[in-house]
């Protein structure tokens, strides 16, 4: 029988701002936004709606429940929606995010093996912000997709190995619907980020030609894609289109889709899970006001699991959370099963069904 493994995927972690004002070695609170000039703020806000943080908390606070949830996945993938910096260079965006880079055991303290760098936030502090970003994960020993000091580096492939002999491949682009300028893009001799021309079969037929000259037997393709707006279940036809030519064309095995603050509908495709948004794992939005409908005080961890040789998707589980204070805890019966009703409502459109499954873990499957 051929080797399984399991992936574990997550959406937006937005570790800067409050959330790096409660990990041990809090950065300049300094924020240049409308309304809020200081990242203590929203430790405020969100004691306000939850009670009260412990301030400083070790680097495996804010995973709270969540570190067991990982733990049958040997490979674990986020975009890490934050800026890695102590640089001042601050975009004129009107919302930037960076974390210390004394802080970063945060991420290795969930054993994250890829962090996702193709996104609309990790420019947030200019060149000089993405460049230490890139040597502090370096440094960590964290493997990092989408970003470089160039173009070439930007659209490399991370490898991660996986059993006795094979890897899985995280190919990681942006798309300018999520907000990336394209001033942005790496270019041959400029850091930036790989930023997608467009969303088009060709495209994705140029990125499956890159896939083919360094895939091996063995090996698990990802495709992780920054795209789409924040709030909304809207796929567009040309977004459905694209994450079928990656599998059908590319060969690729998932499509891990990001940018939406909640969890989109799911597509198993030819076998093969799209994700096309998997929604904010970790933030400081709480207690913010606005868009409750969408519930983005819940979150998933998607844990597929593959069988190795032939790529085969064996089952997909999805752990729901909530967070509170700023910490993961499991949800309880009644939000997972709001989370499997959306979710099976969104992705009926894709025959694809999500129901919570029938055991005492609120867990939810997709098939």
């Amino acid at each position: 029988m051929s080797e399984v493994f399991t992936l574990c995927l997550l959406g937006d972690l937005m570790l800067g701002r409050g959330i790096d004002q409660i990990l041990p070695r809090p950065g300049d609170p300094e924020l240049r936004e409308r309304y809020v000039k200081s990242a203590k703020d929203y430790v405020a806000l969100a004691e306000g709606a939850s009670g009260a943080i412990p301030r400083p908390v070790g680097f495996d606070y804010v995973w709270g429940e969540a570190l067991a949830a990982f733990e049958p996945a040997q490979i674990r993938i986020a975009n890490l929606e934050t800026s890695v910096t102590t640089s001042r260079d601050y975009a004129p965006k009107g919302i930037n995010y960076k974390m210390n880079p004394l802080n970063v055991g945060c991420l290795s303290a969930a054993g994250i093996d890829c962090c996702v760098l193709a996104n609309n936030h990790v420019l947030d502090f200019g060149e000089e912000g993405l460049t230490e970003t890139l040597e502090t994960l370096e440094k960590a020993g964290l493997r990092s997709a989408g970003a470089g000091r160039g173009r070439e580096e930007a659209e490399a492939p991370a490898a991660i190995p996986v059993g006795a002999r094979g890897r899985v491949l995280v190919f990681a682009f942006a798309a300018t619907t999520s907000g990336v300028p394209r001033a942005w893009a790496a270019a041959e001799k400029r850091p930036g980020v790989a930023l997608l021309p467009d969303i088009s079969r060709k495209t994705a037929a140029a990125i499956a030609e890159r896939l083919t000259m360094v895939r091996r037997a063995g090996d698990i393709a990802v495709a992780s894609i920054h795209w789409g707006g924040n709030w909304g279940y809207e796929i567009g036809a040309e977004e459905t289109s694209f994450a079928h030519a990656l599998v059908e064309r590319g060969g690729f095995d998932l499509v891990h889709g990001h940018s939406s603050h909640h969890p989109k509908a799911i597509e198993i495709w030819g076998g093969k899970p799209i994700l096309y948004g998997c929604g904010d794992f970790l933030n400081d939005y709480e207690g913010i006001e606005g868009y409750e409908e969408f519930r983005g005080d819940l979150r998933a961890a998607y844990l597929p699991r593959f069988e190795q040789a032939s790529g085969r998707l064996v089952d997909f589980p999805l752990i729901p959370f909530r967070i509170r204070r700023f910490r993961l805890e499991r949800a309880s019966r009644e939000e997972a099963a709001w989370l499997s009703r959306t979710l099976d409502r969104e992705s009926a459109r894709f025959s694809t069904r999500v129901f919570l499954c029938e055991d005492t873990a609120c867990r939810i499957c997709a098939r």
